[in-house]
């Protein structure tokens, strides 16, 4: 049975929007606690590239998923969705409202409305889908899923290799074809959900993503890379901000250029996140600066 007592107020949005602060704001309003919903802020090894709260916005409110995987753990999106529900169950003894804040939209859907389980890799076949990507790039690993679920490949984002890589495992694992196994269900959940996003006018937001970006820069993302050097090979440093300096490091681009890099890339991301969230009526969007306005829709909706 529904518990209309307990609300999960989701706040997503593009990079670089003011999520982080949003939400903070409003949950020292509230008395309440944060879960991170950013999946590449789970890792502790990867602070600066990934934006994560600093010590002064954790200190203000109490935060959950933030570092508490090392860039080693296999994680997946299905854990986490156990792994939330069962801290909101927690949680929700405590507090009749809890928020929900990142970007990475498929991490937001298995917690509202779950997501199909699926088998564990096994660890020799991971290795050696791994092998095949680093030898021979990615459009192997695409040609490869094509010819095993043409369904499926339809309809992902085929320049996403955890994606590719995730799919090609199932269908190793299960012997059936990735397409099929995602029912797409909705599943109950005995609490509520009020979903906001956050948005800014594009130029706007590109213009925060250059100042993030150069403010990583200065405060030691090189550095913060550097020390991953030998871990290069692992899924959690295969994303924005990160390859680009291994580039960089490689002396294949200048740092002025690895720059420019991340700032483009990191724009196609929020382009992306976008459309993602904005692929269904769900969310009831603001700017970040309309705070007396989220706070009073959630007065009105959450009773």
């Amino acid at each position: 049975m529904l518990n209309s007592g307990k609300y999960l107020v989701v706040i997503a949005g593009p990079t670089a929007v003011g999520k982080t602060d949003v939400a903070i704001k409003l949950a020292k309003e509230w008395k309440t606690e944060i879960i991170s919903s950013d999946s590449r802020q789970f890792y502790k090894e990867m602070s600066i590239g990934t934006a994560k709260p600093d010590k002064q916005q954790l200190s203000e409110v109490k935060h959950h998923f933030i570092g508490q995987l090392s860039i080693h753990d296999y994680y997946n999106v299905s854990r986490f969705e156990n792994e939330a529900l069962e801290l909101l169950e927690g949680l929700f003894e405590q507090h009749s409202l809890i928020f929900m804040v990142g970007g990475s939209g498929l991490y937001i859907d298995a917690v509202c409305r779950g997501i199909d389980d699926f088998p564990d890799p096994e660890p020799e076949y991971r290795n050696y889908l791994k092998g095949i990507y680093l030898d021979e790039g990615i459009e192997k690993l695409q040609e490869m899923l094509f010819g095993l679920d043409p369904e499926y490949f339809a309809t992902v984002d085929i320049n996403n290799p955890n994606r590719l890589l995730r799919a090609l495992e199932v269908c190793h694992v299960t012997g059936k074809k990735f397409s099929e196994l995602r029912l797409n269900n909705s599943k109950l959940r005995n609490f509520q959900i009020i979903k906001l996003g956050l948005n800014i006018p594009r130029p706007e937001l590109y213009g925060r993503i250059e100042l993030r970006v150069d403010q990583m820069i200065d405060t030691g993302l090189v550095e913060e890379v550097r020390s991953l050097l030998p871990f290069r090979h692992l899924n959690a440093l295969n994303t924005v901000g990160y390859k680009e300096i291994f580039d960089y490091l490689d002396s294949e681009i200048t740092i002025e250029q690895a720059t420019t890099n991340i700032k483009t890339s990191t724009r196609r991301y929020a382009k992306r996140q976008l459309t993602w969230f904005n692929r269904t009526d769900e969310y009831k969007w603001f700017d970040p600066t309309q705070l007396n306005e989220i706070t009073n829709y959630l007065t009105e909706n959450c009773k």
